[in-house]
């Protein structure tokens, strides 16, 4: 099969990037071919001369300015090229969709009512999910979860000294955890040798990163790629195995509502890291407590460090029952399998 996943700026060094690669690797892995679509490549090419069998993007004004719905629709109907498209919320106040669900944004929902926005309609929350209440109804679209993962091709066991340390996290600095980070994981650092990687940690990383996003959205090639990972992809595999304790932080959102988490949640496990995750709610449909570590709250936190830290041994058995989890069904290759089932008993 041919897969093409949209993905504007490939240059990017947030979460959009990695769960690109994940699907890459995946359907690659699968003996399937995958190519992205970018903001500087050709649609009318890729569909005549690529002639995809499965569509990914996103329902989005930043990735529709990309697309010619009317000429993708010609190519479903005359082609059998199935539209996937993420969907946002269909109620939600969350400030991470833009304080709104998608009924809330009539021009999205009108484009989804005349058949344009897609096929098969899909995101990372519970099909139970009260924020998911009306979509089905309001639209007559079945909607499908398709969970984050981890990329098995990149992520897997692997020790390194050099970046052994008592804890560690991976992850940039993002405005919606600065209040977590100070209360969490700042006073760790006068206790424990802690690592920290990522983007955004110093005012002069955020001011590069204000320019990449610029050139990202107006497609400026010189301002794209103008900041890179600071922590090489194929390294953070290494500090997972090679740390004590690696913190899995989420978004405010994630922790208020408890509905979705982030593909960290994946990737520690399956690089035989020990996990401590902060609280969300939807996790423990997925782990038992013999297999993630999860603290409740602020005391639970510091609480739960201080007793694996103190008693390595007692980690061994939750690595180990958690990446069997993992690696079983929570891989890349799991989520791209369920996109060619549902390919297939769409069409």
């Amino acid at each position: 099969m041919r897969i093409v996943y949209q993905i504007p700026s490939i240059e990017t060094v947030y979460a959009a990037r990695f769960i690109y690669e994940g699907y890459k690797n995946a359907f690659e892995e699968l003996g399937h071919q995958i190519i992205p679509f970018t903001g500087q490549d050709s649609l009318q090419k890729i569909l005549c001369d690529y002639n995809p069998d499965i569509f990914i993007t996103s329902l989005n004004s930043y990735n529709f300015r990309y697309l010619d719905l009317n000429l993708m629709k010609d190519q479903r109907k005359t082609k059998g090229m199935v539209l996937f498209t993420q969907i946002r919320p269909w109620t939600c106040q969350c400030k991470q969709y833009g304080a709104g669900g998608l009924k809330d944004f009539p021009e999205d929902f009108s484009l989804i009512k005349k058949g344009l926005a897609g096929d098969v309609f899909f995101h990372w929350l519970e099909e139970d999910d009260p924020f998911m209440d009306g979509f089905e109804k309001e639209t007559g679209y079945t909607y499908y979860k398709i969970l984050l993962a981890a990329d098995t091709k990149r992520f897997y066991y692997e020790y390194d000294s050099a970046y052994a340390g008592d804890i560690c996290f991976i992850g940039n600095y993002l405005p919606d955890k600065r209040d977590f980070f100070k209360a969490h994981l700042f006073p760790l650092l006068k206790k424990y040798k802690v690592n920290i990687y990522g983007n955004d940690w110093t005012w002069g990383s955020q001011v590069v990163g204000y320019f990449q996003k610029l050139g990202q959205y107006f497609d400026i090639s010189s301002l794209k790629r103008i900041r890179k990972i600071v922590l090489p992809l194929e390294d953070e595999r290494k500090v997972y195995a090679s740390s004590g304790i690696s913190l899995n932080i989420h978004e405010k959102h994630q922790r208020k509502y408890g509905s979705d988490f982030n593909e960290r949640t994946f990737k520690i496990i399956a690089s035989g890291g020990f996990e401590l995750c902060d609280n969300v709610k939807v996790l423990r449909r997925y782990f038992t407590e013999d297999e993630l570590v999860i603290a409740e709250n602020t005391t639970d936190w510091f609480e739960k460090i201080r007793y694996y830290f103190v008693n390595p041994d007692k980690r061994a058995s939750i690595i180990e029952a958690g990446r069997k989890v993992v690696l079983s069904s929570h891989t890349y290759v799991n989520r791209a399998e369920q996109f060619i089932e549902l390919y297939r008993n769409h069409h």
